[in-house]
């Protein structure tokens, strides 16, 4: 074997190991050469008799970063692994050889994995080591099957502290190279954490999606039936066959960036506890849930000679797919993930209902129905699942919403992007530097007139200024505008833009709703002036035009006081969205006269109201979560019909009356429900109405104040009385200003009733 190529596997990949899973070298030095090691850093650990002794010396960054993922793809079950820190591949043109970092493979696979880092945030310039590794991959591929003749090869590129550039990006992946940025490091470092070697099998469905897996014998008995309109079979097979072939949900965009969007998280103490119960003769009766992915070609089932002429079901001999990335659990990932690393892998049988190319609506909609009985799927996810399931929708305001949804999932995901990392997606957690919504990116989207909008018959009711009349080529048209946008905003207020002490006012959700709107309004005003034509330029061609009125705003956010922070602060809910939006506004037009939004001047006379604005807000998201826990709760009592059976008939038949008028007043343009037409008054008559009160609400609608008032459930819901009669008043009369006294007790119950989980 070349001495480029030299693999550990065995007892010596489990030391070697071991040492690399140190932060720290150790190193028996003789008693001659202590001094010049001491010189270097090291210290001494250990000292023998003869002289000599053990010295130790923290491992510098690059050796860290190089260590740490060559345990993680140890820890993924890779059996061979390269001993050597960097390895140089012989290749006929360049004399000491082609430098990668680390060399992993198993039976069917090998990955050479080159790093890239650096010690601070830069934007990547990769084009040269690009052009170099164009220039030379025949040789190295060619030296590389020598050795591996029947393996699959892929290139990783694992970067650290690199923002790519979209024409880097776009190179590599015109290379078939895999790019590993910080954060799919993490991602699959984690992964081995909960799911130790079955991680690997995620990342060859990454890696290799659709390609065949070599030697893996496919025939398995199975009932072919029908349900819902969709073929499907019912089978048991060995865990370890479909841990092979499974994959968990992920969206289009990350397979080619091989970070999963979404995942439903395996949890690590859930899979313990799988797995535990599997090693002690457990047992699973119940039905993993999968789709096959055939990309409409079907499956092969050869039917058995004997056959029952009245059954609907037929018995035969299905074939699955010998493909990587070709089967979606949609159910069942613990149970099946529970098997990685047991002896009962091969040995047991799962149960398994698999349906055949079930599309992506169906899948995320089965998901979604499964889940939604066993936990409620989070508002999050419920809009980084909507950019897949309402993507191709009859409804053009539907597919609007998927596209906004995966507009802001760009954003948080895409290696070029400035708010990658920033924005909280699927299942993903808040953090200091992480505090961005999706929902927040795409309420504020919905504000905008940068998408087209419709009436109920797919009419256009106004075009929108990016829209290409397609989710796909207006994405196209649109992302790289907007993510330039932000980009040159990161550029002239950097400091202020990478804050994650609680105290930063644009990396937040009412920070990026004001950009977003204000990003609006320019681009309306210069479309207006003729000055930028969004149809026909690119993003390069019209930033310089936004840069001139972004500018000031820059300037306002490196120059803003701890005071003015927190008084823009202090405005919460849609208010603070609104506040946030006319200050950036302002702040232009003070500097730029020309810019004078539609309601800027009207919004500043009106604050002399001081605590109109923010009273209204509480008031509107007060109604919104009341209104939620109502709904949820009705609904869990009386299922679909719970309006009917849960409303008092008279407020039920006012509401019906309302959505009645309103459908003939405005057509097709009005696109509400009957519980849209009850409002706050009607929210006290509801939840004291009949058992509702007892059953559902006296635990979780009363204040702990209010606890101790004596009397029933009219003197407890007095607050939804007191709420609604401040609204009645502020909408009665427009010179009517909302008291301090009333503003506190607004500000006490949006925050008591904030902590109500739905």
């Amino acid at each position: 074997m070349d001495e480029w190529n030299k693999t550990v596997s065995g007892a010596d990949l489990i030391a070697l190991r071991k040492d690399k899973a140190k932060e720290y070298e150790l190193r028996r030095i003789c008693k001659d050469e202590q001094p010049y090691y001491a010189d270097k850093g090291w210290v001494t650990l250990k000292q023998y008799k003869n002289g000599n002794a053990i010295m130790k010396k923290d491992k510098n960054f690059a050796i860290m970063f190089v260590d740490s993922l060559w345990v993680m793809f140890s820890g993924m079950g890779f059996t061979e692994m390269s001993s050597a820190n960097i390895i140089f591949i012989p290749c006929r043109f360049i004399s000491e050889g082609y430098p990668v970092s680390i060399i992993a493979a198993d039976e069917e696979t090998v990955l050479l994995v080159e790093v890239k880092y650096h010690d601070a945030k830069e934007k990547s310039n990769l084009s040269k080591d690009l052009d170099y590794f164009k220039n030379n991959i025949g040789e190295i591929l060619k030296t590389v099957r020598t050795v591996y003749p029947r393996h699959k090869i892929r290139f990783i590129w694992a970067t650290h502290n690199l923002v790519m550039q979209r024409r880097d990006f776009e190179q590599m992946r015109e290379l078939n190279i895999s790019h590993f940025d910080d954060s799919s490091i993490a991602y699959y470092s984690d992964l081995v954490k909960h799911i130790g070697p079955a991680s690997k099998y995620q990342l060859l469905g990454n890696l290799f999606a659709n390609q065949e897996i070599a030697n893996m014998e496919n025939r398995i008995p199975a009932i072919q039936g029908r349900m819902g309109g969709y073929t499907y079979y019912s089978f048991s097979i060995e865990p370890e066959k479909l841990l092979k072939i499974g994959y968990v949900l992920h969206r289009n965009e990350a397979n080619a960036a091989l970070m999963p969007t979404y995942q439903r998280l395996i949890k690590k103490k859930r899979l313990q506890e799988v797995r535990s119960f599997v090693d002690n003769g457990g047992y699973f009766p119940n039905s993993i849930i999968i789709s096959i992915d055939t990309h409409g070609k079907g499956l092969e089932f050869d039917l058995a000679s004997l056959k029952i002429d009245s059954a609907l079901s037929r018995i035969g001999i299905l074939h699955l797919p010998k493909k990587y990335h070709s089967a979606y659990i949609i159910d069942g990932q613990h149970r099946l993930y529970g098997y990685s690393g047991s002896e009962f892998a091969m040995k047991n049988t799962v149960p398994v209902v698999a349906f055949v190319d079930l599309n992506r609506n169906e899948q995320i909609k089965l998901f979604m129905d499964i889940n939604e009985n066993q936990k409620a799927v989070p508002k999050t996810l419920r809009v980084t699942l909507n950019a897949d399931m309402l993507w191709d929708s009859t409804d053009c305001n539907e597919q609007r919403q998927a596209l906004r949804s995966k507009i802001a999932q760009m954003l948080g995901e895409s290696s070029t992007s400035p708010l990658k990392d920033r924005v909280i997606v699927g299942e993903g957690e808040q953090t200091a530097l992480k505090a961005v919504s999706v929902e927040a990116i795409q309420h504020a989207l919905q504000k905008t007139s940068f998408f087209s909008s419709f009436d109920k018959k797919n009419n256009e009711i106004k075009h929108g200024t990016f829209d290409r009349g397609n989710n796909e080529a207006t994405c196209n048209c649109f992302y790289p505008f907007i993510e330039s946008y932000f980009l040159l905003c990161q550029a002239k207020c950097n400091d202020e833009w990478e804050r994650d002490d609680g105290e930063g006012i644009i990396v937040i959700n009412r920070g990026i709703y004001g950009l977003i709107k204000v990003f609006d309004d320019i681009v309306n005003m210069l479309i207006e002036k003729k000055m930028i034509f969004p149809d026909e330029q690119t993003a390069e061609d019209m930033m310089p035009f936004i840069e001139l009125y972004l500018t000031p705003l820059c300037e306002y956010f490196n120059r803003v006081s701890i005071d003015e922070r927190k008084e823009l602060k202090s405005y919460l809910g849609e208010g603070g969205n609104t506040r946030f939006w006319r200050t950036f506004q302002k702040v232009i037009s003070e500097k730029r006269k020309e810019f004078v939004p539609d309601g800027l001047n009207d919004y500043w006379m009106n604050e002399s109201k001081a605590y109109n604005a923010d009273s209204a807000s509480y008031i509107e998201d007060i109604t919104h979560k009341l209104k939620d826990i109502i709904e949820t709760r009705l609904e869990g009592e009386f299922g679909p019909d719970w309006l009917r059976k849960g409303l008092p008939k008279d407020i039920y038949l006012r509401a019906s009356r309302s959505l009645q008028y309103a459908e003939y007043e405005q057509g097709n343009a009005a696109e509400k429900s009957l519980w849209d037409y009850v409002d706050l008054a009607d929210c006290r008559v509801i939840a004291t109405y009949a058992k509702n009160w007892s059953t559902l609400f006296s635990t979780v609608l009363v204040r702990d104040e209010d606890q101790r008032i004596p009397g029933d459930k009219e003197m407890k819901t007095k607050w939804i009385s007191d709420v609604s009669e401040i609204n009645r008043k502020m909408n009665g009369n427009k010179n009517y200003s909302v008291t301090t006294e009333q503003h506190s007790f607004l500000a006490s119950i949006f925050e008591w009733i904030s902590q109500i989980l739905v």
